[in-house]
């Protein structure tokens, strides 16, 4: 016979539905503390300080080697050429004062090439003929046809430069060589003879 349970047990009951909740954006990890510093030891210092010192004496020796190469400066020549020396009067030409900033002087016996800068603060001069003196126009220095100051502030003659009598009668000027100390000034290579033909 089958027995059956007078109390049957009661079945259980549904559970209400939970509400749903959005999943919660995740967390970023706190950051890791950081390491203490550790202490630069002795060997470090010195190895660092070592370095430093091998970079200034490179630095020092490239400075150096660049020295030895210096950079090429490209400016015109000093030397030119001033044309046939018998096309020349006996006189002052200012034939090449704009262009060269040299006046050439003939005199009987040869020729002479002054630069045309005041000695004071290199203003350039002007020849006046009917007094025959160069003048100053920035603080009134006077010069002779020789170069030698007669009045102003000047405290030297003008310089003359290095002119030659070519084989082929010109007159060559270099302006890279000059004097102006007086017996020194009036021999070669600062005054050519010409004797013409």
């Amino acid at each position: 016979m089958s027995e059956t349970n007078p109390n049957p047990a009661p079945e259980p009951s549904p559970e209400p539905a939970k509400p749903v909740v959005p999943a919660a954006a995740p967390v970023a990890a706190a950051p890791k503390p950081l390491a203490p510093k550790k202490d630069m030891s002795r060997g470090d210092f010195l190895w660092a300080g070592w370095g430093m010192l091998a970079a200034f004496l490179a630095a020092t020796a490239a400075a150096g080697a660049r020295f030895m190469f210096p950079n090429v400066i490209y400016e015109p020549s000093q030397k030119f050429n001033a044309g046939a020396a018998a096309t020349y009067d006996l006189g002052v030409s200012t034939k090449w004062l704009n262009e060269q900033r040299v006046w050439i002087v003939r005199t009987p016996s040869g020729f002479y090439a002054m630069w045309a800068r005041c000695t004071h603060l290199g203003c350039t001069p002007n020849w006046w003929g009917d007094q025959n003196r160069f003048k100053c126009p920035c603080h009134g220095s006077n010069y002779t046809l020789d170069g030698d100051v007669i009045a102003g502030p000047a405290p030297m003659p003008l310089w003359r430069a290095k002119v030659m009598l070519a084989a082929t009668g010109d007159l060559i000027v270099d302006k890279a060589v000059l004097e102006n100390k007086p017996g020194k000034r009036e021999q070669a290579p600062y005054f050519a003879d010409y004797a013409p033909s």
